[in-house]
Parts: C-alpha cells; structure tokens; sequence
C-alpha cells in the first residue's frame, strides 16, 4: 500500500470590524467617549454583544463554506484586546482553540490591528508590533508560525492611513508601504520565505503604495472582478482589502471577498447591494462593518 502525505490548506480571513470598540469609556481617547453608553453613539454593552456574535456567526459562516474554521483570522479597528477576548471567551467561539495576538498602538482614534489563531493547528514562534514612521497611526503586526504541514509562514497584518483626518496623505500610504516592504527583506533574509501581507490597504490595488508593494509581492486580489469590492462608495466598490504574498506562495493561492448574505444589506441612494454597517452616521443600523471580509487559502 502506498503512503500519501496530506497537504492542508492553511486558511486566513482578514476583517476591518469598522470601530469595534468595548463599551467602557475609559476616557483615552475622544472615540472612546463616543463608543460609550452615554457617549453620541449610545454603544451599551447589548450592542456591543450584538456585534460580537454576529463576528463569531460570520466565522462558523466561513466554516460551513470552507470545511473548516480560518487558522488565522485578522481584525482591524478594534478597540483592544478586551475585544478579542471577549470573542473567544463569550461567543461560540469559546468552544474552539483560538488564542489571541495583539498589541496597543499609538493611532489617535484608539484603534488596533490584531488576530486570533488555531492553535490546534499553528504553532507561534513570535509576534511583535512593527512601528510605521507615521504620527498617530496603526503598527504593522508580525506574526510567525508553523503550519500544520510543517512550513514557516509569516503573516503581517495591515491597516494604512486612511485617505481622510490627520495622517491621509498619499505619501503616510507610500512610507507605510516602503517599511512593510523592508519588513519583508529582513524576514526573507532570515529565512522565512513564505509571507502573508494582508489587511485594510486605505487604496485600489493600481493606487501609489499598494503598486509599489505589487512590484515586491504578488497582489491576490488583482484577479477579482471590477464590479467587486470590499467596501462601498457613492455606489461603487472598491477593493481596498487586499492580500500580497512571496514567491512560494504565488502558485496555488486563493482570494476572494466573503459575500455573505447577512453581511450586506440594500443600497437604498443606488443600486444593488451594499456592507451592512454597525452606524449609518448617527442611527444605529444592527450591522457589523463597512467592510466585507476577505479570505485568502494558502497551499
């Protein structure tokens, strides 16, 4: 009888959760204040438990259409590490094996980037937050595993400066791009070759810095659809949510945007559909993000 060897496909799901905040005013920020019961937002703790079951329903979503639970699932704007342990303590997710990496930034909004990993099947080697030359915006976060199939995979976790408020200049976007890119030569040249870039890019996949990463890392995302996108503006999507990775990665990857029913709602001022949203400014609309969520399965 021969042997075969299994090769598992190692899955990865990044989300921008769109201001996930606890519900504590802790008074650190002025975003804090707001996200708060008696803040302009009115954010209680139901609403709060609200949006975080509805992340834990999105994932076993995932599930159900994968095979299996994402290996890795990365956020970005959330508010700290409250928020994640809440979703694997509190939701449907406590009955899994995911543990938490996370670290507090600098960003004036009081936002992080941050992911939950199996450990059933990723082992972390190390994590670190990675600053960005940027006033007042997210780390980069570095993550390092091995896989279930015995390979080292490096995952960083993005979320640039937004195009709007204090850092949304196209050159903050070029410097976050150039250190990411450096990031990237100093884990090649330390051996680890398989690298995931993902996250909240804040541009198109042909705009100034996510080219300038295009012509170091392979960009998932550029095969997918005009008409497709990650989130919606004045009626069109933009695909702003993007996946880069290495050389021994290029072959066999796979992306694409999770366009789950519960996830989207009617576009009432155009046409079609569009990401359902926690707030619709001021009102409260029940849903999760502006975002939709992407999925990136890796050989």
């Amino acid at each position: 009888m021969k042997n075969f060897t299994i090769i598992l496909a190692t899955v990865v799901v990044f989300w921008n959760v769109e201001n996930f905040f606890d519900y504590f005013n802790s008074g650190q920020n002025a975003s804090d204040i707001e996200f708060s019961p008696l803040g302009t937002k009115h954010w209680t703790k139901k609403r709060f438990l609200a949006k975080a079951n509805a992340v834990s329903k999105t994932l076993f979503y995932t599930a159900d259409a994968k095979g299996t639970l994402p290996d890795i699932v990365a956020f970005a704007e959330i508010e700290n590490g409250f928020v994640l342990k809440h979703l694997i303590s509190e939701t449907a997710l406590r009955k899994t094996e995911y543990r938490i990496v996370h670290y507090d930034s600098e960003d004036h909004r009081g936002i992080d980037v941050g992911l939950l990993y199996n450990a059933s099947s990723l082992e972390l080697v190390a994590s670190t937050p990675l600053k960005i030359p940027v006033d007042s915006t997210r780390d980069i976060l570095l993550a390092q595993f091995i896989t279930h199939n015995q390979d080292s995979l490096a995952v960083l976790v993005n979320h640039f400066p937004s195009k709007y408020g204090v850092s949304g200049k196209v050159d903050s976007r070029t410097t976050a791009a150039e250190r990411l890119l450096e990031i990237c030569d100093s884990l090649d040249n330390a051996g680890w070759k398989r690298i995931l870039a993902l996250g909240d890019f804040n541009e198109q996949p042909d705009e100034t810095a996510c080219a300038l990463i295009g012509t170091h890392l392979c960009n998932l995302a550029l095969n997918t659809r005009p008409s497709e996108g990650t989130i919606k503006f004045i009626g069109h999507w933009e695909l702003i949510d993007q996946a880069f990775v290495s050389g021994p990665l290029t072959d066999g990857s796979r992306f694409e945007i999770l366009q789950i029913p519960f996830l989207l709602e009617k576009d009432t001022s155009h046409s079609g559909l569009k990401p359902r949203r926690t707030y619709i400014g001021p009102r409260y609309n029940a849903g999760i993000s502006d975002h939709l969520p992407i999925c990136v399965t890796l050989p």
